[in-house]
């Protein structure tokens, strides 16, 4: 008997991270309304992730359209090597997180929500804390701002020194041609 399985599952291009599934159930007219909401965490494990929540009538579609939500949602993180360039602090809402660069080697030493977005965005090496807040989803945010904050700092530090850079050469040139 030949087998004639031609179906190739796609690579998967991000690695998926279900962060938490809430039962939501809503009183109406007509009796209870019983929902689901998901939070869910996508990453290449190369620099990439989002976040993404949503709700729907079972617990497949709320993840399915989660993913869609974390796809729109993606952020690129700044690495140097395999942690993060400097420590940062965020702040959203009550949650406050603090993210540490750490030594090769020493591994993610964070908990629960924030070791999730840390692992999905690929850095093998950091020190992080969450202070504030144990609600899950609001880490997970404070978290994705922690490492957006992180890497527009660092854009900004460059292009303070490409511009300082820039004024350098023009003076250089100016000097130059009045001589």
């Amino acid at each position: 008997m030949r087998n004639n399985n031609n179906y190739q599952q796609p690579d998967k291009e991000f690695s998926e991270s279900v962060v938490q599934i809430n039962r939501i159930s809503k009183k109406t007219k007509g009796g209870n309304q019983v929902r689901f909401g998901a939070v869910v965490v996508l990453g290449d494990k190369k620099g990439k992730v989002g976040v993404g929540n949503s709700k729907a009538k079972d617990v497949r579609n709320a993840i399915r359209k989660a993913i869609e939500d974390a796809k729109k949602k993606m952020i690129t993180v700044t690495m140097r090597g395999t942690t993060i360039p400097y420590s940062i602090i965020a702040k959203l809402g009550a949650s406050k997180v603090m993210l540490k660069p750490a030594p090769p080697g020493s591994g993610i030493i964070a908990g629960g929500p924030m070791r999730i977005v840390l692992e999905s965005a690929g850095i093998r090496d950091i020190v992080g804390k969450t202070m504030g807040s144990n609600n899950k989803i609001s880490n997970v945010r404070a978290t994705i701002l922690a490492l957006e904050k992180a890497s527009n700092l660092l854009d900004k530090k460059n292009f303070m020194r490409d511009s300082a850079n820039i004024k350098n050469t023009e003076e250089k040139t100016k000097k130059g041609k009045t001589k």
